[in-house]
């Protein structure tokens, strides 16, 4: 048995705001190398595995739009859209409300990350089978500081630290445990959802490629991966 022989499953949360892209559309909807960046996210989870059961976690407002989105641009890639709660965490909950399954693997992953490489996706579900879990990561580029209070800081040894990425892979009653808890300041991701249930975390190797989106900067180096991404599937 591999990682292959269970039910797999992606919960797609996209519930952030337009401001730090400086306008009024949300920037999972933002429009990217011919697509929404949502549709592009999900693209690379359909093309991972089409069997991949699929869950889109909105803010209620915006399930209206995105399916006008869908019929503006003939998006028809099966997937199952879930309203989402007031935060994150709540959102991630209500996302994996909606699997049936008792058990198998789930991938959470920004709605915002289009560039997530799919052997990031598969490496996540094949050690997440062996570990519980797998949280894609990156090693530090740059040299980084520790600030105090009174504004000194110290060096770090940033080999010691790791960006911290999605996809954040789990079997469904690791993560499940974790979401039943009641929520805390310090659920920064799922990883740490999962950690404060007692579970110890797996890192897997990210991709620096892999950003989340987040300013028009991010959206113009997007729009030039992408667009070179499409062209290699063209020509392969």
């Amino acid at each position: 048995m591999n990682h292959t022989s269970l039910p797999q499953f992606a919960v797609i949360v996209a519930g952030g705001s337009g401001v730090r892209m400086g306008g009024d559309v949300p920037k999972q909807f933002l429009p990217v190398a011919g697509l929404p960046v949502l549709m592009h996210t999900l693209r690379r989870f359909h093309d991972y595995s089409p069997a991949l059961s699929i869950i889109l976690v909105l803010p209620a407002k915006d399930v209206p739009y995105w399916e006008e989105l869908c019929r503006q641009y003939a998006f028809t890639l099966p997937v199952t859209v879930v309203t989402g709660g007031n935060t994150r965490f709540q959102s991630v909950k209500n996302g994996l409300a909606a699997i049936a399954a008792g058990d198998g693997l789930v991938a959470i992953h920004d709605g915002v990350r289009p560039l997530v490489p799919r052997a990031t996706i598969e490496a996540s579900f094949r050690v997440a089978y062996e570990k519980g879990c797998a949280v894609a990561a990156v090693a530090l580029k740059d040299s980084i500081r520790s600030v105090r209070p009174d504004g000194g800081s110290q060096a770090l040894d940033r080999s010691a630290f790791r960006l911290v990425q999605t996809p954040q892979t789990f079997r469904l009653p690791v993560i499940r445990k974790g979401f039943d808890q009641p929520e805390q300041p310090g659920f920064t991701d799922d990883a740490s959802v999962a950690e404060s249930a007692g579970f110890p975390i797996t890192l897997i190797e990210g991709a620096y490629a892999n950003i989340k989106i987040t300013t028009p900067d991010d959206l113009l180096w997007a729009a030039t991966q992408l667009s070179q991404s499409d062209t290699d599937q063209t020509v392969n």
